[in-house]
């Protein structure tokens, strides 16, 4: 593993990160990073959602290092540092989420070769909680997991859901999937729009904290999904609907101020989990990690009381 730039002055994470480039088994370059935690209870697997990058999560890391926990985050494909696969940069695109789990396949490799403490936990939001779910699928081998607004479905309009599933599918036909989809485009949504009424978070400190972030480092800065990571995405969320839930434990966060994923299937799979539990935090937007300081520490107290009852 050769070593990967960590903005450490805009991420605020616990002292001592490291950044590493990792090549996936079909063949593209991510970014992965370590806040290793002397004496640490275990090494939780934080998996960011579309747009992310790692150094959004290096607060959190401070949270979990406060709980005794060690954090490994990634840069997906297309994301942050990582690879992007189209000539726009601006643009989120994938052809299919399960080249995703290539990308977890790579973490899980450094995590192996760097022998971080175990046990291991994971840990995501939203598109990384498409992601995660179908990692415990697969058999990750994990104690248990917590998930914030995971994108289970797509929120839109009823009427629009067909249209979307045909302008998308269209798109890899006509190969045309790199477009952005309708009503995106190539703007960072936090220096885009005003905080005031922003869908992300209620907490001021922590906009700011994201702004200053794609505002010192652009790469970092992504925007609208392309169409083809809209079909990618549609497809994988109507798979895992119909999948059951995995046999892990596990924790689930929902702000009730959700507008960003569709959150009929987060009721629905969490209500017939096993071992699962659904915490609900008025007044939060899509971000119960990047949200007040109350609703943060409510979060990752929970996180680590589940991590804690599943050594």
């Amino acid at each position: 593993m050769l070593e990967a730039p960590l903005y450490a002055d805009v991420a605020e994470g616990p002292a001592g990160g490291r950044a590493f480039w990792l090549a996936t088994a079909d063949g593209v370059r991510i970014r992965a990073a370590v806040w290793r935690i002397d004496g640490s209870k275990g090494t939780v697997l934080l998996l960011p959602g579309r747009t992310e990058y790692i150094e959004k999560y290096g607060r959190a890391a401070v949270d979990l290092a406060q709980r005794g926990y060690s954090t490994v985050s990634v840069d997906f494909r297309g994301q942050g540092l990582a690879d992007r696969s189209v000539a726009d940069r601006m643009a989120g695109h994938v052809q299919d989420f399960e080249q995703f789990q290539h990308d977890i396949d790579a973490v899980v490799g450094m995590i192996d070769s760097l022998d971080l403490p175990g046990p291991r936990y994971l840990m995501s939001h939203s598109m990384g909680g498409c992601i995660a779910l179908r990692a415990l699928t697969r058999g990750m081998r994990v104690q248990a997991a917590v998930f914030s607004s995971p994108m289970w479905g797509i929120s839109m309009a009823a009427w629009m859901r067909p249209v979307a599933e045909v302008l998308s599918t269209a798109s890899v036909w006509f190969k045309m999937s790199h477009k952005y989809a309708p009503g995106t485009g190539g703007k960072t949504y936090v220096l885009d729009v005003p905080f005031e009424g922003n869908v992300l978070t209620t907490d001021p400190d922590m906009w700011a904290y994201m702004q200053r972030q794609v505002a010192a480092e652009p790469d970092l800065a992504m925007g609208g999904p392309s169409l083809g990571w809209l079909h990618a995405a549609m497809v994988e969320c109507q798979a895992l609907s119909a999948m059951d839930s995995p046999a892990y434990p596990a924790v689930c966060s929902l702000g009730l101020r959700e507008k960003v994923v569709d959150t009929s299937p987060v009721y629905l799979r969490m209500a017939r989990w096993p071992g699962g539990r659904l915490d609900l935090y008025p007044g939060s937007e899509h971000e119960v990690l990047m949200e007040t300081p109350a609703a943060r520490g409510q979060f990752f107290d929970a996180a680590a009381a589940l991590y804690q009852a599943n050594p």
